[in-house]
């Protein structure tokens, strides 16, 4: 049986900063994190309702964004993460468009074109590509390959918990277009196991998402920190071994991640990649 999940920072395929070789940056690193999925944990609390859970996402914004008073000891992070933003000089943007991500969660948005999912995920994945080149006072001109990157990340992570999301947290993100063009019904995804039609549809999504890894590979080149360059290295590398995997084996079947090998491979290419790449020069 299905459980819900509480993921923390080393359950995900790929986590935030894992490489953070900086230990300037590992606060706000961690304080980004605990505000990012403390918001994810609410969108997702079956307990309570939409309307509680849009309140408690518009209290983290208020707290964020108007530096309202909070004596409480709970959402101490948000004030603290806050005052690091002010700190870096960074853009409340950074933190505030995951929010707008997850109250789509929360109001149970249904996504009816590839479009319509590709511009969630710019806000529920995106900006925390973006705050990683901020912190690293990276050229603004990198968070377009980023973006793509990171879309592209969310969408495999989306399809591979296709069947975990649907059950447990009545969310479906695959577009009701391509439901429509492959003749997939909600019920076709409880199944045990896929049917030719949900694995056109998976081939028709990881089409597209290839598309969008080789624009966010357009990235580590003109990334001027090697320890990022080579964690971006390594995502790409995990994204496309993530990408096989999706496409040779079943998504209902059983649930599918990424071995020890798969990380040994990703983590050498990376480093051998981002230490080797030519890198570009941004005006």
């Amino acid at each position: 049986m299905l459980k819900l999940r509480h993921k923390n920072k080393y359950q995900e395929n790929f986590p935030v900063g894992m490489m953070m070789f900086q230990k300037k940056l590992r606060n706000i690193v961690g304080n980004y994190y605990q505000f990012a999925r403390y918001a994810d944990d609410i969108a997702d609390n079956p307990n309570i309702s939409s309307e509680q859970k849009i309140n408690k996402l518009r209290e983290l914004e208020d707290i964020f964004t108007q530096s309202k008073e909070y004596h409480g000891q709970k959402l101490k992070f948000v004030k603290e993460l806050k005052q690091k933003f002010d700190e870096f000089k960074l853009s409340n943007n950074l933190a505030t468009d995951l929010l707008i991500a997850f109250r789509q969660d929360s109001l149970g948005f249904e996504y009816k074109t590839w479009d319509q999912l590709v511009n969630y995920c710019k806000y529920s994945a995106a900006p925390v590509g973006k705050f990683m080149l901020a912190i690293h006072q990276e050229n603004q001109a990198t968070y377009l390959p980023a973006t793509s990157l990171c879309v592209a990340l969310q969408i495999v992570n989306h399809v591979q918990d296709l069947k975990y999301d649907y059950m447990l947290l009545k969310r479906l993100y695959l577009p009701k277009d391509i439901m429509k063009k492959y003749h997939i019904t909600p019920e076709d995804i409880l199944k045990d196991k896929s049917g030719l039609n949900i694995k056109k549809a998976v081939e028709h999504l990881m089409g597209l998402t290839k598309g969008l890894i080789k624009e966010g590979s357009l990235l580590p080149p003109i990334i001027k920190s090697t320890s990022l360059r080579i964690e971006v290295c390594i995502i790409l590398s995990l994204t496309n071994i993530m990408v096989k995997k999706l496409l040779k084996k079943d998504i209902l079947a059983k649930e599918i991640k990424l071995s020890k090998l798969d990380w040994l491979i990703a983590i050498l290419s990376g480093i051998f990649k981002g230490l080797t790449i030519k890198k570009k020069t941004l005006p």
